[in-house]
């Protein structure tokens, strides 16, 4: 019996279990490790064999490795690939004044004059009903509403507007920057309407009780308050334009070209390290624009906030 009493106090004690703990550093990396992996398999790497690329040279058969700058020096001083970098500047800066203007309107009037939250959610959604299809189908669906005998034109002659259909609607630089502005000012909407939201109203009461005008108080307090929002929604728009053939290719009836249907056509043609100098070209155009943008706005300040 008293080798029986004695065995549980000759046991050895349990020992205590360790946790599996990760340190704040390794949290972080894990976290950050799958968008990483990403960006590094399908942009990254992509990026840098196309830099590489870009300085092969090439003939009708194929590709050399090499190190030479002509593919470079024929982009930058060839008259052609000069218009076609300056026509998607024009489509770029019209359409992003036109989205500009009109989404900074649609947000400042769903934040500040709807009171009703299910009011703004709903007419939002109104506004994001074009998304729920393809963009293609978007566009296309201009051309019969824009051509000579389409619903536009017939009904200004209906009206008795106008005495013959009008040209320059479809297949121009006109229906272009319509489509785009159709496309795209949802991406301007959406930024400028979350800065906004973000306003405390009692700023705009007080700003009226100093004696402040609608338009000193939209100029002094609503805007530098949505810049946020503002910058946001112009790299958006002004990457999607620059990044965009398939607009100008159909909108345009072959009058207009844009940097991507130019790499199209090399592509197309085999001159890889050409189509790859444009590109890299393009990237660094459209990184140094955005990093313009971030130096006004330090967006990722004022997303912390």
């Amino acid at each position: 019996m008293e080798a029986v009493e004695q065995a549980p106090a000759l046991a050895a004690p349990a020992r205590p279990r360790r946790s599996l703990r990760l340190t704040p550093e390794a949290v972080s990396w894990l976290q950050v490790g799958p968008l990483a992996f990403i960006l590094i398999v399908f942009f990254a790497l992509p990026t840098l064999l196309f830099l590489v690329v870009s300085f092969f040279d090439y003939d009708r058969v194929g590709i050399y490795p090499a190190f030479m700058l002509d593919n470079y020096r024929e982009v930058l001083t060839t008259p052609a690939t000069l218009r076609v970098y300056l026509s998607s500047l024009k489509f770029a800066f019209i359409v992003w004044g036109v989205t500009l203007l009109l989404g900074f309107s649609i947000a400042h009037f769903l934040v500040f004059h709807v009171r009703s939250g299910a009011v703004r959610t709903i007419l939002f959604l109104l506004c994001a009903i074009p998304f729920w299809t393809s963009g293609i189908i978007r566009t296309i669906a201009w051309i019969p509403f824009l051509g000579r005998n389409g619903a536009f034109n017939q009904g200004l002659m209906e009206l008795h507007l106008i005495d013959r259909p009008l040209d320059f609607l479809l297949f121009s630089p006109f229906a272009v920057c319509v489509t785009y502005v159709h496309l795209f000012t949802l991406l301007m909407i959406g930024p400028i309407a979350n800065s906004m939201a973000k306003i405390d109203p009692a700023l705009l009461e007080a700003a009226r009780d100093a004696g402040a005008s609608r338009w000193r108080t939209m100029v002094d307090v609503v805007i530098p308050l949505s810049k946020t929002g503002i910058a946001l929604g112009s790299i958006l728009v002004f990457t999607q334009v620059m990044g965009d053939f398939f607009v100008v290719k159909q909108m345009s009836g072959g009058q207009s070209a844009s940097i991507v249907s130019a790499l199209a056509t090399e592509i197309q043609a085999m001159q890889y390290p050409p189509a790859a100098a444009s590109a890299m070209l393009l990237v660094l155009f459209v990184a140094i624009m955005v990093a313009g943008m971030m130096r006004v706005v330090d967006v990722r300040q004022e997303l912390v906030r």
